[in-house]
């Protein structure tokens, strides 16, 4: 049985063999009605491109990458990181769009592996965890491999961004504990050379004029509970603590209950991203809502755009919504 061909399709469709590519790859404009004779066709003789075959007549990969530098233990109780994938597959699903996901242990594997993407493994990448001077920015735009920045990156850069406002809802949390009656407020933030870190950590000395009870923390429960450990031995604790994620903010309110304190009535907590068992804790965990499945569709829509060769730009992504829960009420009157 010889085997099916675009020819084929072509000639059952009425059309010409490029018109079949483009009707398939979505790379050119083509007519509903142009698309749905070559789809109907094609079904019709049952043919399916082969992914080979696609990459040699695009000259692409067909997959785009996400390259983490991250301990995977961090990844694996962090609750970003899936709603992010989620909302990047939801765009890449439909175009039948491989996603590869590649976790490195240190910089000079995160070289290795950025080099080998540009040399035809993927199309292009998501830069997640962005650093104040990111030394991979300028390693991309060498490799010439379409990047999106998935952060508020401030230097110059070619690439596309998807940028979102962190330093809004840290404002509005120390308003309402200051409203409150709150004087001592401390932050645990995550590591200041991440960009999203810095910028919470700085609205908070902003808000507060200084960082003595700022602590830098990693995202883990564990430097959540030491830190939390830390700022509440001094007899003059903060009355409140807000954490840059929900890992470390639940790790501080399990320590200061172990230590005998009530929360809210003794000590407010707050954190970060809005995990999903934390509007069900005991009491439930006032956080930030970040939504990440919806910047995972925006760096995904940017990504695939500037691979079909769109001029970069920025999209301003206002998912970043305070959910204030007991965990910061007021304490009742005695």
């Amino acid at each position: 049985m010889t085997r099916t061909t675009i020819a084929d399709v072509a000639r059952e469709a009425g059309v010409t063999k490029a018109t079949v590519s483009h009707a398939l790859s979505g790379n050119r404009p083509i007519s509903t009605e142009t698309r749905d004779r070559v789809l109907a066709a094609a079904e019709r003789l049952n043919w399916v491109p082969s992914q080979s075959a696609r990459a040699l007549a695009t000259r692409r990969a067909n997959a785009i990458a996400v390259v983490l530098a991250r301990d995977p233990e961090v990844i694996a109780n962090d609750s970003y990181f899936p709603a992010f994938i989620a909302g990047v597959e939801s765009v890449l699903a439909p175009t039948e769009t491989a996603l590869i996901l590649q976790v490195v242990p240190d910089r000079a594997a995160e070289e290795r592996a950025y080099r080998a993407l540009s040399r035809g493994r993927a199309d292009g990448a998501l830069l997640l965890d962005l650093r104040t001077d990111d030394w991979r920015v300028s390693l991309l735009d060498g490799l010439n491999l379409p990047t999106v920045l998935v952060g508020a990156y401030d230097r110059p850069t070619r690439f596309s961004c998807v940028r979102t406002d962190d330093a809004a809802p840290i404002r509005e949390i120390i308003d309402k504990l200051r409203a409150d009656g709150h004087e001592r407020i401390a932050h645990v933030s995550g590591p200041l050379d991440y960009v999203h870190s810095k910028a919470r950590a700085d609205a908070y000395t902003d808000a507060m004029g200084g960082g003595d009870l700022l602590r830098e923390g990693d995202f883990t429960a564990a430097s959540g509970r030491r830190l939390t450990a830390e700022l509440l031995a001094p007899p003059n604790r903060p009355s409140a603590i807000l954490y840059a994620n929900d890992t470390m903010a639940i790790a501080g309110l399990s320590y200061a209950r172990s230590q005998g304190l009530s929360i809210p009535r003794d000590l407010a907590i707050s954190g970060f991203d809005d995990d999903h068992l934390s509007a069900h804790l005991s009491p439930a965990l006032t956080s930030v809502s970040s939504d990440p499945a919806a910047r995972g569709r925006a760096a995904a829509r940017l990504l695939r755009e500037d691979i079909l060769g769109a001029e970069p730009r920025t999209e301003i992504v206002d998912c970043n919504v305070v959910h204030f829960r007991e965990s910061t009420e007021p304490a009742s009157p005695a």
